[in-house]
Order: C-alpha cells, then structure tokens, then sequence
C-alpha cells in the first residue's frame, strides 16, 4: 500500500484570548513545515504474530500503544462508523510509521499522525467522511488534529484549537531544531495561567488573523510571538541555553524554528 505524509507544523505566533473551564482559548497562525514529516502505510501482519487480532503500530514510540494517537484516532472512528470494515482493516494489516518529527515539540507530530490515519482509513476503505467529520473526530485525540485533517498550509487557528480558518499566503520554508527537553503542555499552561496570565483582546486577535506570517514575525519578538515561551523557560530553564537570536519558539515547545530566506 501506498506511504502517506504526516507533516508538522510550527506555530508562527501563539497568544492566549480566553479560557474555556480548564482549557485555554488560543488564536494562532499554522503553517506547515513542508521539509518535515513522519510516514504512515499499512502494511500486511505476519501470520505467525501471536497477536494478530490486537491492534497494531509498528515504529518507534515512547508511549504503551493505547496511549498512541494513532490509537485513540482509531477508536474514535470506530465509535464515529461502527464499521465493521475498519475492524477487519486493523485485524489484518498493522499501521508503520516512520517517525522523523520529535516528539514533546510542539511540532504536533503525534497530531499529524492521527490526522493522517484518519484520511488513509477514511479513503482506503471508502467510509465517505467529510473533512468537516473527519475533524470533528480529529477533535476527541487532540486540539491540533483538525488543522491537520484539513491539510491546509497555512492557517488561523482558534476557539481550543476546533476552529480552523485557511490563511492564503505562500508557504514559508522553515528550519526547525528540537532540543532534547520533553516538555509537559499541561504544566507549561498551567504555569501560564498561574503566573503569566494576559489574555489579548478582540482588536488585538482580528489584527493578528489579518497579519501575513512573515509580517507577524518581522514585527515581534519570540516572547511577543508566543505566550507559552515565558512559562516554558520559567518551567524548564535549560531551555534558555538552546534559544537563539533570530528564532521563535512553537507551541510549547521544546522547538524553535526560523524562517530560511528563499
């Protein structure tokens, strides 16, 4: 079977407008990193697998398997469908991931590839879902996958992260470098709200979705960019030693990234 690409991303700004009971409401430009991405395909089980009924992911992962997006990805279709096809697809084939984006990032490799397992099951087994539904069960595995699902290069991305806006613009080329410090979402949030917390207005959110990317870096520093940035280093201070100037930090990190002049 055919291999499909799971792309990154990088968050070229991040400002928190709201909160929503324990989730932050964000608006934030995605673009994708064209020159980064994990492989997914089926590939055939081995009849002598022990277990060959139990789902399966062949690549390297640090998490249990029910842990994996990819996983989850899988148990939300099945409750979306109910289709027996899918079943039958998971019992006879394993899912291969070739993985290139690091993980605990803020890249969302692990969103990219739900994403991404979501349309290969949705096509190979002609299931007929809309990108709409699609990301809508994108939604239950992650804040992130919908932007995926769409497959847009370049987009705003507001509300928990459910609500995803194409922004045409040309597409960046981005280099990107991931320091080995796996950082927490939750903690960084959490450090954010405790001691950082300063929602941006409604003004300030509408000027920021109108912004071109290139522009909205040009004219920011990577703590204005990024509201995770503070926190992340407050939390995690060796992360001060890898930061360099001319680089902005994605999402919650550990990555930072730069626009590479064409």
């Amino acid at each position: 079977m055919k291999q499909y690409r799971a792309f990154a991303k990088v968050n070229i700004f991040l400002k928190i407008t709201g909160t929503r009971g324990v989730y932050h409401e964000i608006i934030s430009r995605f673009m994708k990193v064209e020159n980064l991405y994990d492989t997914l395909e089926f590939v055939k089980k081995e009849d002598t697998d022990a277990k060959a009924n139990e789902f399966k992911i062949i690549g390297e992962f640090s998490c249990e398997v029910k842990q994996n997006t990819i996983y989850k990805a899988y148990f939300a279709l099945k409750e979306f469908t109910n289709s027996q096809k899918l079943e039958e697809l998971m019992r006879d084939y394993a899912i291969k991931v070739t993985k290139n984006i690091p993980a605990f990032a803020g890249l969302g490799g692990g969103s990219s590839d739900a994403a991404t397992y979501l349309k290969m099951c949705n096509s190979v087994l002609d299931l007929g879902l809309s990108l709409n539904e699609l990301a809508t069960i994108g939604l239950k595995v992650g804040a992130d996958v919908p932007f995926f699902i769409y497959g847009y290069d370049s987009a705003n991305v507001s509300g928990i992260g459910e609500v995803v806006e194409e922004f045409k613009e040309p597409l960046l080329k981005i280099e990107t470098f991931t320091p080995k410090i796996e950082i927490s979402t939750p903690r960084v949030y959490t450090i954010y709200r405790e001691d950082f917390f300063a929602p941006i207005d409604g003004f300030e959110t509408q000027k920021l979705k109108g912004m071109r990317s290139l522009e909205a870096l040009s004219s920011m520093s990577a703590t204005e960019a990024n509201d995770l940035f503070k926190p992340a280093i407050q939390e995690y201070k060796e992360l001060k030693e890898h930061f360099k100037a001319g680089y902005f930090f994605s999402g919650s990190g550990s990555s930072f990234f730069r626009v590479i002049e064409n």
